[in-house]
């Protein structure tokens, strides 16, 4: 008869692997568990960092709700970056996925130079970006505009341009990696299908709608999520290049964005209870944003 073993020996056994897995538990426990449960007790307190933090119960959260314009224009500014990144850039990168899977010489160059921004550090490029959308004396795009005779535009100084200007890199910066994700969904999908459909008579574009889309649908879902969620967090590219202009943000904060709003809140301004709620209220978005999707998906399922 087999000796059962007690929990302490079976311990002792596998302690190498326990080892192993203690590491990276450890530093999951120390840096992201303890300042997630931390920040949400943080959430409901007064707390400035000099002096000693004060209970408040829900004021934070009822004064950004409620008595903060500066969070709905961060918020507008937001949606609005969204609804404009997110769909254009899926549809340039799918014209250039279904570009590139088509039968075409130099295929791998291509997607490389299309790939390139996305392995380039957000912050790189966009300081080479800030530097493109210079004065009238450097920035590249005014020089080319005044070569045709326009007149020089304050890209980043400017209420009507600054968030735009920011948006536009966004997209050059993120089709690549959405580029490839439509390719790897392009490539399950079965041949027959295009064969049926040019027996019956299907042309391009009629295949384009009635096989590919759909079939596309989980990996249309899925990019549709995961850019919507990058979006709503946008930040970096906010603060590089408008953090020059009037603050962070640019003048008059008209490209201020949801994110952006917390760091000016919590690391400039030191309201750390403030910028917590702001995290969570954050967090809320996007896990209502993951609901939705989750029902999409459930809609998405396609049999070949």
């Amino acid at each position: 008869m087999k000796e059962e073993l007690s929990f302490w020996q079976k311990l002792s056994r596998q302690k190498t692997s326990y080892l192993f897995i203690a590491v990276p538990f450890l530093l999951f426990f120390t840096f992201q568990l303890v300042p997630l449960f931390a920040s949400f007790f943080l959430s409901f307190k007064e707390y400035d960092v000099v002096h000693a933090p004060k209970i408040i119960d829900l004021q934070n959260y009822r004064d950004i709700l409620f008595h903060d314009p500066l969070f709905w224009l961060a918020m507008r500014n937001t949606v609005f970056y969204v609804l404009g990144v997110v769909p254009i850039g899926i549809c340039i990168s799918l014209i250039l996925a279904v570009a590139i899977d088509q039968q075409i010489k130099f295929k791998n160059f291509f997607k490389s130079i299309f790939f390139l921004p996305t392995v380039t550090a957000i912050i790189a490029v966009s300081v080479i970006w800030k530097w493109l959308y210079a004065g009238e004396k450097y920035g590249l795009f005014n020089f080319i505009i005044m070569k045709l005779g326009g007149k020089p535009i304050d890209w980043l100084a400017s209420t009507n341009w600054t968030l735009p200007s920011i948006m536009i890199m966004s997209i050059w910066a993120g089709v690549g990696y959405n580029m490839i994700l439509f390719l790897a969904g392009l490539q399950t999908i079965p041949h027959s299908m295009y064969e049926a459909a040019e027996i019956d008579g299907a042309g391009f574009w009629s295949k384009f709608f009635h096989v590919t889309l759909p079939l596309l649908k989980p990996t249309l879902v899925f990019v549709s999520l995961m850019s919507f969620i990058f979006s709503f967090q946008v930040f970096e590219q906010v603060y590089i290049m408008t953090g020059g202009q009037g603050g962070i943000g640019g003048v008059l904060n008209c490209a201020l964005t949801i994110v952006a709003y917390l760091y000016d809140k919590g690391f400039q301004k030191f309201q750390m209870g403030y910028a917590s709620a702001l995290a969570y209220i954050i967090a809320l978005c996007v896990f209502m944003l993951t609901i939705v999707n989750k029902q999409i998906m459930k809609s998405s399922h396609v049999e070949y």
